[in-house]
């Protein structure tokens, strides 16, 4: 087949490029050897990024690993870089070795930082070790050079539950061991520990909730009292951590010339079965009480096809979740606090929000960035680079949903809002106001604590008239 012929069988296909991936891809992989081959992968790559990072993010690593043999066939090396270094570090590991190969096959020369484990190459090259090139993504991914580190306890390491077994964690948790193994059945279906629902996001669309059944949540809760909770977090820390909030997050950053917002794509995916099982690890536990503790707070989804995807994640819903995530990025913490105190700034974060403020306008904000993504990659997560704001001082500054030009505050218009639903709740009664919210005199009384804990007195005078409202 001609370069003429391929385009025109190509031309239909590319209408619905995703009913028809398969098909294409395999006329690509057929026709590699033609002269005018960029011409087809052209003519494909422009309709097909966002189908390939759409499979890059699919539960199922079968269609990532699809995805990720495709992407030095479909894409230039700078396109392929942006997709490749999201998956060097992929929870399976046929796709995380499938992209070191094929970052390896197109000689990426993209820089990042280098593996600071490693000394530096004395010949520099792309594929150096320890070098500024692509190796630097595979931060922290060799056990043999973590090995030491995962033997010795951390310093700060409070007194722990002593734990020697499974008998030992079933005690803890209060089940019975022989009950273990049911409560870590993967999949959300009848006999598993997890149930699978939907929950409407605030900027649009759904999200997916896996959230445990009674008997497991109430294991979970066990294990997050008698142990996750005695565990230190990160100083800069805020979300998930008792005396700490949105506030406390936000008062960090009042007055800042310029406030910086940073969001984590796929927060608790991107913590799998093997970061967790390493992280009760290097608390000093066995490989059997490590193994036990990761397996009841990670979930492992079934496939359609009844296949088990693997290794399971921190389920969004689970209450281990939060307090595991906190854990897991300690050290990225201290590495994007000690990036902001060098450049004159403040860094907090609230589960996948990241924020910096600067007290003077930033001199090299690109440069800036560019070193809090490749932290963010050297340490398994990925930024949502959609989300990212930079806010100044002329605009409003928002953290958390809390303006801080000035002070911390609920913003205006929202306040003008609440009071107005209040005063219509007056005038035409409470279910009047509802509006498709399932459980709307919680969400009054709700709404109205909060706002106690960022303006008292308003809180406190609007929660009188909540209760006034409800007849309370």
């Amino acid at each position: 087949m001609d370069l003429v012929s391929l385009l025109l069988e190509l031309k239909p296909l590319m209408e619905d490029p995703e009913a028809h991936f398969h098909r294409i891809t395999e006329l690509l992989e057929r026709h590699q050897g033609l002269a005018e081959y960029e011409v087809a992968r052209f003519y494909v790559s422009r309709h097909w990024n966002e189908a390939i990072s759409k499979r890059l993010g699919n539960v199922d690593p079968r269609e990532r690993l699809h995805a990720v043999r495709l992407i030095p066939m479909l894409f230039p090396r700078v396109t392929a870089a942006g997709q490749l270094r999201r998956r060097v570090k992929d929870a399976d590991g046929r796709v995380a070795s499938a992209a070191r190969a094929a970052v390896k096959k197109l000689g990426l020369a993209d820089v990042s930082p280098p593996d600071s484990r490693l000394e530096s190459p004395r010949y520099p090259s792309p594929q150096a070790l320890g070098g500024w090139n692509p190796t630097g993504w595979n931060f922290g991914l060799s056990p043999a050079l973590s090995a030491a580190r995962v033997k010795r306890k951390p310093a700060d390491t409070p007194v722990l539950p002593e734990l020697r077994n499974r008998e030992d964690v079933a005690r803890l948790v209060g089940v019975e061991p022989s009950q273990l193994d049911a409560l870590m059945r993967p999949g959300s279906g009848p006999g598993s520990g997890y149930v699978e629902f939907e929950a409407p996001k605030r900027s649009g669309g759904v999200r997916r909730i896996c959230a445990p059944r009674a008997k497991l949540k109430a294991a979970q809760r066990a294990l997050l009292e008698g142990l996750l909770a005695r565990l230190p977090t990160h100083e800069a820390v805020h979300g998930f951590v008792s005396g700490r909030s949105t506030v406390t997050n936000a008062q960090a950053h009042v007055g800042s010339t310029v406030v910086v917002r940073v969001d984590v794509e796929d927060f608790f995916p991107s913590v799998h079965y093997r970061r967790v099982k390493g992280l009760f690890a290097s608390y000093g536990y066995t490989e059997e009480v490590s193994s036990t503790l990761a397996g009841l707070t990670t979930w492992r989804p079934r496939l359609p096809d009844g296949t088990v995807a693997w290794p399971g994640v921190l389920p969004q819903g689970a209450p281990t979740s939060p307090a595991i995530a906190n854990l897991v990025c300690r050290r990225m913490d201290a590495r994007l606090q000690a990036l902001a105190k060098k450049v004159g700034a403040r860094y907090t974060r609230y589960a996948d929000d990241l924020s910096f403020s600067f007290a003077k306008p930033p001199e090299r904000l690109g440069r800036f960035l560019w070193w809090v993504n490749a932290i963010l990659q050297q340490e398994g997560f990925a930024e949502n680079g959609a989300k990212r704001r930079v806010m100044r001082r002329g605009g409003r500054q928002r953290v958390t949903g809390l303006t801080v030009n000035q002070q911390v505050s609920i913003p205006r218009e929202e306040r003008r809002r609440f009071k107005a639903i209040l005063a219509n709740c007056r005038k035409h009664g409470v279910e009047t106001q509802a509006r498709g919210r399932a459980d709307f005199p919680a969400w009054l009384e709700g709404y109205a604590a909060y706002v106690r804990m960022v303006h008292p007195e308003l809180g406190e005078r609007w929660q009188r008239e909540v209760k006034e409202l409800l007849g309370k």
